[in-house]
């Protein structure tokens, strides 16, 4: 491994996050742990349960390595998908993008 111990790293997701997309996902997400993970949602249009469900397995991943994990610039898709689905992005995304 050639980064630094516990070095920020940034992961720009995709337009669509659908089901197909999921193990993508995964991997991208698994290639990069071991490092901070700053996500960002910005250019998010469409995203589905179980990408969410990724991500949410990410930041727990991420939070149990007590390694940072967030999702920066998320979308209003990615927003109101996580609240339709019943979630609390408090613990996902980033603070100073939900005021």
């Amino acid at each position: 491994m050639a980064s630094k111990k516990g070095a920020l790293k940034d992961l720009k997701l995709p337009a669509v996050l659908d089901l197909n997309e999921a193990s993508a996902l995964r991997e991208k997400l698994l290639s990069l742990r071991g490092n901070g993970l700053t996500v960002d949602a910005s250019g998010v249009e469409r995203v589905g349960a179980l990408c969410v469900q990724v991500l949410i397995a990410g930041a727990k991943a991420w939070e149990e390595d007590k390694h940072p994990f967030s999702v920066t610039n998320a979308s209003d898709a990615f927003v109101k998908t996580i609240q339709l689905i019943g979630l609390n992005t408090d613990h996902l995304i980033a603070k100073e993008i939900r005021q």
